[in-house]
């Protein structure tokens, strides 16, 4: 029978509460584990801070002290997990390295995603954003090569392939561009509004990761190509977080959260390989349970309707972290020219896009410079194509000069 988390109380919030020892967990192995291990760690540690951040931003808002102090309580727990969930990243993997998990994330994630969308317009959404990421994931291991002088399948394996995607300088467009239209609170199914609250808070993440560790580099390369995909998962953030209704109350919002959490750490339970990251995502859950029950309550008690009248009546089919290439193929050849017009799509350019461009790639943009540099050093670009030559002709890999 499906899980249905509003049947279980899971652990009661006063004995969440962990100790120094049982927060130092010990982090996989940067060698050994599963990459899709790496993706799903990457994947609950978004989770977790945009958990801690709508509870902070719900707070900032509330006048009631009561419900500040509920929220409070929670959100510590949060940030305990928050804290053993990223922790488990491999202190011995580079920036670059865990960047370049990042961006499968970003790939296959998403792809999951697009795949199981019910909604037309939605799926979109996904595929769109999609095919930027995968072309990050091609810049990020090029330069990977250039200055650890390691291929990129170190990180990925054989699970993602690694060729471009939608050109990188295309994918700076207005801002005004960048809206979506968002579902209807009311119609929506649960499952879509599951897949918005998770890519979101995982193109979050992303876009703060490089905000952060960007200007640490000391090659200017290096800096440049941050800067620049940074500010492209910006747009990202805006492209998703606009799909959310913002009719929702901040009650609604809450409860949608936690039972989000609850749908990733199950889904993450079932399909996880590495035993002692389950067991982490296990007593997750069983924290995430006792949280999603007092969101619920709180929105009985402030929102006068009952929670079951919002959430899916059983948790969806698990999350899974899979290969997606042949979707990603598919996108390649039938979608690799699209841009945004106002809150919809379409494949030629338009005056806001023109100028956008005109402006702001006045300048070589750096995920061009760094295939530039790569091919200047090495003679030709890093690519990883398990699946055959690129779908779009153009984009085949050049011979060697």
């Amino acid at each position: 029978m499906a899980f249905n988390p509003l049947e279980h109380r899971g652990i009661p919030l006063e004995d969440q509460l962990r100790n120094w020892d049982q927060l130092n967990v010990d982090p996989v192995d940067p060698d050994e584990s599963d990459p899709y291990t790496k993706c799903r760690i990457i994947t609950m540690n978004g989770i977790e801070v945009e958990a801690i951040l709508f509870s902070h931003h719900f707070a900032r808002v509330c006048p009631d002290l009561d419900v500040k102090r509920k929220l409070a309580r929670v959100r510590y727990i949060e940030a305990q997990q928050q804290k053993v969930v990223n922790w488990l990243l491999p202190g011995p993997a580079s920036v670059l390295e865990t960047t370049l998990s990042y961006e499968q994330v970003a790939v296959d994630l998403t792809g999951w995603v697009a795949r199981q969308e019910p909604d037309p317009y939605l799926k979109q959404a996904y595929e769109f954003g999609l095919l930027e990421d995968f072309d990050h994931l091609y810049r990020y291991a090029n330069l990977y090569e250039m200055i650890e002088h390691r291929k990129a399948e170190k990180i990925v394996d054989q699970l993602t392939e690694v060729m471009p995607g939608r050109p990188g300088y295309l994918q700076h467009r207005d801002p005004f561009d960048n809206v979506r239209d968002h579902y209807d609170r009311t119609a929506a199914a649960p499952l879509s509004k599951l897949h918005a609250l998770t890519i979101m808070s995982a193109e979050q993440q992303t876009m703060n990761f490089y905000m952060n560790v960007g200007p640490m580099y000391m090659e200017p390369i290096a800096r440049r190509l941050y800067q620049e995909i940074g500010l492209v998962e910006e747009e990202h953030v805006t492209h998703y977080e606009s799909l959310v209704d913002p009719g929702e109350s901040w009650w609604e919002r809450l409860v949608n959260h936690e039972y989000n959490e609850c749908y990733l750490y199950y889904s993450f339970m079932q399909t996880e390989s590495d035993p002692r990251v389950k067991d982490i995502w296990e007593l997750h859950l069983n924290m995430e349970l006792e949280h999603l029950h007092i969101a619920c309550d709180l929105m009985r008690a402030h929102d006068g309707r009952d929670p079951e009248s919002v959430l899916a009546p059983a948790l969806p089919e698990p999350v899974t972290f899979e290969p997606n290439k042949q979707l990603v193929r598919e996108l390649l050849a039938t979608q690799i020219d699209y841009t945004t017009l106002g809150t919809g799509y379409v494949q030629d350019m338009h005056e806001r896009f023109e100028k956008m461009q005109e402006r702001i790639n006045a300048a070589r943009p750096p995920q061009e410079l760094v295939i530039d540099e790569h091919r200047a050093k090495f003679g030709d670009e890093y690519r990883l194509a398990t699946d055959g030559p690129h779908p779009v002709e153009r984009l085949r890999d050049k011979p060697k000069a």
